[in-house]
């Protein structure tokens, strides 16, 4: 048995983290500790009832209120040493109030010299830094949650579980929401027994069932950064995460009341503009509100009016070398929340519903939101709804103006299956058409998954249109099969997607073809080999075809990946593509690409440093033919941290081509800079640069923000954009006051 012992000359500091404990409990057992759950077994807690609230100052031993509660122990490792007591012992106290949950945790650490803190900024990564997470399944579903997490800064980190996280939003089998954020507090402090934490999670902030009495899925995952370990309360298998609610323990003994929450949280915004097409300065002062009811504790309205994004940050630059749409996340947070509600199709290749359609025309410029209403959650124990209705105004030589409904249905099934449907419709105004009664278009759809034993989902969607004037084939569907093991993981797809298919309020890449994907995967985990931690060598297969076999796209993946224990990793690569060609384009202004089907071979290297040190570096390159002639394609990025408070990241993506064409030897490069201090983890400031050499634009947008809770509070934003390079003036500025408040109504 092996102990963490406390030296005497801490004797003073020990006493007051313990209070009147024994200075003999300074002597703690513990292997004793981590034995507790075994790998395999699901472990169980029951929830204290307080007497009086905690001092929400981090300070768990310390404080008289946490005194008998009985805390959850035994964390086991999925790395670096996979199976094995996690190196250092976790104590985790779970407690109620009548309004609110309360989550303290002990991470004791014999070096606490060693402790790690990086970002204080919310939803800052925790991967990079001692961290510790909470997912909460209130509804015991086995398949959705919450997750709270923090750092030893007290940085405060939230999202949203949907259907285990199975990859991201817009695969139509679920996601991590990073983007949703509630309303909650935590604190944190560093001693010299290691860092602990509190937290106050109001009910209001959480979903779950009737009942005076409830029993939720719950687990807790620690990251101790310098060792590079993930530990976890309920055991894992080295390729399950924290989302894997299904094997997640359960906390019985919490008196959730029944909620009353309605918050409303009204805004004002004051805005002055010049430049671009304006004539003269601008000036415009907004007025709008969010509004939140609990219908029930499971299921939510919300409604917002006048609705502005002003302090959101603004799109990362792309420079499209290819003939297909590029893909720009959603990062509104009235269209994140929820939002794996409404994902049915393939991520960032057919997305049935993406709701940056509404309020954001094709280049990136904010169309005016009337306003909207959504109803999203569970009724009953297993029935996922999502109804969505939002109005945006017309925007001349944009936009007509247009309604948006969404309706969609999911019913949850044992062992991690399910099955939906959805109804997407848009009305136009017909400002844009000679007819304006054909200015609507609908999408139809149908969606399941069937989990078969731990490690496989089968998944499919199948989907219609409705567009005036298109009388071809207007459907699209997919299967798909995924296998994932502590060792192998294999995945195969087939997509068709129509001619006529035309999903106006989603997203496509491309139309009118037939995509089939395979993937294998091997993960080992060598014995004292070279430093390594894992290598997984891997070989994928994506290829295009149109409806008369004509091959677009293919690509043939194969690789290796390295990753150390140290925490640098090095991926080493060949890649086979096929580039079929059916009508010439633009690669970029003044340099075409003919007809043709261009077979080539190309090197791929990707390196990184330790990311958790304070300097690391990232280098991504791709070396070998394009279209005919020659590529070379190098993304290094280097980061460096001063704490928790100052961060900053450079980074710049290189393209130099020589293709065989007129004008075909060109670069294409792009630049990119961000930067942070946090004063707080609620007050900080935020810069982010881009300079895109190919177009000559220059944009910088700065942000000043003090939050409250959640998204509301101050912010202060400055945008600039120059279309005429480096060193000319600015032919674009704007700079936002915007203030937002939460009032609690029943609080």
């Amino acid at each position: 048995m092996s102990y963490l012992l406390i030296p005497r000359s801490r004797d003073r500091l020990a006493r007051r983290f313990f209070g009147s404990v024994g200075v003999a409990t300074l002597l703690l057992p513990f292997s004793a500790a981590q034995a507790q759950t075994a790998p395999g077994q699901r472990p169980t807690m029951q929830a204290g009832e307080l007497t009086a609230a905690p001092v929400l100052d981090g300070r768990v031993l310390g404080d008289s209120a946490w005194e008998g509660i009985q805390p959850a122990s035994g964390f086991w490792q999925v790395r670096p040493d996979d199976g094995r007591p996690a190196t250092q012992k976790t104590e985790v106290f779970i407690a109620y109030l009548k309004d609110a949950l309360y989550v303290g945790v002990v991470a004791y650490d014999s070096q606490p010299e060693g402790i790690i803190v990086a970002d204080s900024r919310r939803d800052s990564d925790l991967e990079e830094t001692d961290s510790f997470q909470i997912v909460i399944d209130g509804l015991l579903d086995r398949q959705n949650g919450y997750v709270f997490g923090t750092s030893p800064a007290g940085l405060e980190y939230d999202g949203q579980v949907v259907r285990e996280g199975a990859g991201q939003f817009g695969s139509g089998g679920g996601g991590f929401n990073l983007n949703w954020d509630g309303t909650w507090d935590v604190a944190a402090s560093i001693s010299e027994i290691g860092w602990s934490a509190e937290f106050r999670i109001p009910f209001r902030t959480l979903r779950y069932g009737k009942g005076d009495s409830q029993t939720w899925g719950i687990n807790f995952q620690r990251n101790i950064r310098r060792n590079n370990e993930i530990a976890y309360w309920a055991p894992l298998s080295r390729e399950r995460n924290l989302y894997r609610v299904s094997e997640a323990g359960t906390i019985s003994g919490v008196a959730a009341p029944v909620q009353r929450n309605l918050k409303v949280t009204p805004y004002v915004l004051g805005k002055t503009a010049r430049g671009g097409n304006l004539v003269d300065t601008q000036n415009d002062t907004e007025f709008g509100f969010d509004l939140k009811y609990s219908i029930t504790p499971s299921l939510t309205f919300d409604a917002t009016y006048n609705t502005d994004f002003a302090q959101v940050e603004v799109d990362e630059q792309q420079v499209n070398l290819d003939r297909f749409s590029l893909f720009l996340p959603e990062k509104r947070p009235f269209f994140l929340e929820n939002a794996g509600q409404f994902t049915v199709g393939n991520p960032e290749q057919v997305e049935l519903f993406f709701s940056r359609r509404i309020g954001i025309a094709e280049d990136g410029e904010q169309i005016p939101i009337d306003g909207g209403v959504r109803l999203s959650g569970k009724v009953g124990n297993s029935t996922n709804v999502g109804l969505l209705y939002m109005s945006s105004e017309a925007a001349a030589g944009i936009a007509p103006g247009n309604q948006f409904t969404v309706a969609r249905v999911n019913q949850e099934l044992p062992s991690r299956s399910s099955i939906g449907v959805m109804v997407i419709n848009r009305n136009g105004d017909g400002s844009y058409l000679v007819a304006p009664q054909d200015d609507e278009n609908q999408t139809y759809s149908i969606d399941g998954r069937w989990g078969i034993g731990d490690n496989l989902v089968l998944s499919g969607w199948a989907a219609k249109t409705a567009t005036p004037g298109r009388d071809g084939r207007d459907d699209a569907f997919a299967v798909k099969a995924d296998y994932d093991s502590a060792t192998w993981a294999y995945r195969l797809n087939y997509t068709e997607v129509g001619g006529d298919f035309n999903p106006e309020v989603g997203f496509l890449s491309r139309t009118e073809y037939q995509r089939v994907e395979g993937f294998l995967m091997r993960r080992i985990r060598p014995d004292n080999l070279w430093g390594l931690l894992e290598i997984r060598p891997h070989s994928s297969y994506t290829g295009f075809w149109d409806f008369d076999d004509f091959q677009e796209t293919g690509f043939w993946h194969n690789d290796v990946h390295w990753e150390f224990r140290s925490g640098y990793r090095v991926d080493t690569g060949v890649n086979f593509t096929r580039s079929g060609v059916k009508d010439p384009f633009d690669i970029v202004p003044g340099v075409t690409i003919q007809p043709g089907t261009y077979d080539h071979t190309e090197a791929q290297l990707r390196f990184n440093t330790n990311q958790g040190a304070p300097l690391s570096l990232t280098l991504e390159s791709v070396i070998g033919g394009r279209f005919g002639g020659d590529r070379v394609s190098l993304t290094p990025t280097v980061r460096y941290r001063i704490g928790e408070t100052f961060s900053s990241e450079i980074s710049y993506v290189y393209n130099d081509f020589d293709l065989p064409v007129p004008g075909g030897q060109f670069e294409a490069n792009l630049a990119r800079l961000r930067l942070s201090y946090s004063f707080t983890p609620k007050i900080l400031v935020q810069a982010l640069v881009q300079y895109n050499e190919l177009s000559e634009v220059l944009a910088a947008n700065l942000r000043f923000s003090w939050l409250q809770s959640a998204n509301s509070g101050f912010y202060l934003v400055y945008n600039e954009v120059d279309e005429r390079g480096i060193g000319a003036p600015p032919t674009g500025r704007e700079i936002i006051l915007k203030y937002s408040h939460i009032f609690d109504v029943f609080n």
